[in-house]
């Protein structure tokens, strides 16, 4: 029987004030001794105490699928495991759930219980942002890749913009920052920071920092103020600090599956995007104040930042550059010559007297080597015997053409003239690219007629289109190899002596 509160207060006088005994109240209000000791202990309302759980109908048929959500979240990044919220899109989303988030919320929490913790309200003025790196994976192919997101955030309006990068580099750093100022449309006032290498050379104490003589050149080009939190202060930034985990939660789970590092950044843009709708607790969206916002942030500059690592460097004996403890290959006419590299963060590019002579798309492993097969054409017209074992030319994609080219040539110059004639069609890449050369020696293929002079012709017949010119001939295979007797030049000596 549940007690009210005048019936609490009958029972506590007559224990309290006119001396009762428990036993006495008891009988006297026909109440057992329990419920006696428990108005005694408490006059406040009664209240409820639900003892068995309520039936859940509509959550109830989805409980096997959370369960097995938050079972599999326990071999997954820690940092990438699905939130209340995000299993409540899957749910919306994938199996149709008609409840509400709030159930959700209260069966995530009772399955898994933390600590949550306390922050303080904080308010910002426009034009002001936070930077900083996370660390997420992602499955790049088939393979569980490691990747770096670069995260930025405007504290008034709280538009915020994540990019993924393979490498928290300060290339990265710096395009990462172009790329954001890009989608927000402009550069803030003052950007926040904690005390990351690409910014700061070393803490001198207190506000004051050594920062990188590059990062105080990005600053000026874009005439931004910098603030450094202190060491170990990360929660300085807590705006950032919440983002990046929120994108780890809600854009990378469950664990995306992408072919490269264009398609995943489209698809942090696009999920960047999708907050614009959101409403802020003062009723605009994020969209609405951030438009207001721009009208503060400062304008970019016109010329971009150049987002690239200059490092001196030496084109080795084999034609190789090493830089970032891989190796590129250069072409063999600047062979032990001192080059420059100059690498972004997705291409490496050679570069001599203000010449690029080589690019190459950047790899990130260690001990690779990058080659172009077209850099060692002069030194294979002198060696066609190592044609064959020339690594660049073995590990090259060829395109089908080239290749029933080389077999064409080696049937019919058994000699290894064919090596040669083949390396001297492959020189003509230079002039016309790798597609142009390609369709020209599909041409030559039909003719039967394949050679360097063959494929030159059918390439200014495909330049010029207008010019008439004389159509190629095919060549039996047996008449190349017909031997021309030489002439006897004397002969006509005899004639004009009457002979």
């Amino acid at each position: 029987m549940v007690l009210k509160v005048d019936q609490r207060e009958q029972i506590r006088r007559a224990y309290f004030i006119e001396g009762k005994s428990v036993r006495q109240v008891a009988r006297d209000g026909h109440h057992s001794r329990r419920t006696i000791r428990k108005a005694l202990h408490d006059a406040g309302p009664p209240r409820y105490t639900l003892r068995t759980s309520r039936p859940r109908p509509v959550l109830d048929p989805f409980l096997v699928v959370i369960d097995h959500w938050l079972e599999d979240d326990k071999t997954r990044p820690p940092k990438q495991r699905h939130t209340a919220h995000r299993i409540y899109e899957r749910l919306v989303a994938e199996f149709g759930f008609r409840g509400g988030e709030s159930t959700v919320r209260q069966y995530v929490r009772e399955q898994r219980p933390g600590n949550r913790e306390v922050f303080i309200p904080l308010d910002h003025d426009p034009a002001e942002a936070q930077v900083d790196w996370g660390e997420a994976k992602v499955y790049m192919g088939d393979r569980l890749t490691d990747v770096n997101l670069f995260c930025l955030r405007l504290c008034y309006s709280q538009r915020f913009f994540v990019v993924a990068y393979p490498r928290q580099s300060r290339e990265a750093f710096f395009a990462g920052h172009v790329a954001s100022f890009e989608e927000i449309g402009g550069a803030p006032r003052a950007i926040t920071y904690d005390n990351l290498s690409s910014a700061v050379k070393k803490v001198l104490g207190g506000t004051r920092r050594e920062e990188q003589q590059e990062f105080v050149a990005f600053r000026s080009h874009h005439l931004f103020e910098s603030n450094f939190c202190r060491p170990g202060e990360g929660h300085e930034k807590g705006l950032i600090e919440n983002l990046v985990g929120y994108a780890r939660r809600n854009f990378l789970v469950p664990v995306p599956h992408v072919t490269s590092f264009e398609q995943l950044n489209a698809l942090l843009a696009e999920r960047c995007r999708a907050d614009l709708p959101r409403r802020l607790r003062g009723g605009q969206t994020v969209a609405e104040v951030w438009e207001e916002e721009r009208r503060h942030l400062l304008p970019l500059p016109a010329h971009p930042w150049p987002c690239y690592l200059l490092r001196p460097a030496r084109v080795n004996g084999t034609c190789l550059v090493s830089f970032d403890s891989n190796r590129y290959s250069a072409p063999a006419i600047y062979a032990r010559r001192k080059v420059v590299v100059r690498a972004s963060v997705d291409l490496v590019e050679i570069v001599f007297r203000e010449k690029v002579i080589a690019s190459h798309p950047r790899s990130y492993e260690h001990g690779r080597d990058i080659l172009d097969p077209y850099h060692y054409l002069p030194v294979l017209l002198r060696k066609p015997r190592a044609f064959r074992q020339a690594k660049p030319v073995r590990a090259y994609p060829w395109p089908p053409a080239f290749r029933q080219a080389l077999a064409f040539l080696e049937e019919r110059y058994p000699d290894g003239q064919g090596v040669k004639e083949y390396v001297r069609i492959l020189a003509l890449k230079e002039q016309v690219g790798e597609k142009r050369l390609s369709e020209a020696v599909e041409v030559a293929l039909r003719y039967r007629c394949v050679g360097v002079d063959a494929v030159r012709h059918l390439l200014h017949q495909m330049e010029n289109p207008w010019q008439p010119t004389l159509p190629l001939v095919a060549m039996p295979l047996g008449l190349a190899a017909f031997a021309v007797p030489a002439r006897d030049l004397s002969q006509y000596n005899r004639l004009l002596a009457g002979a």
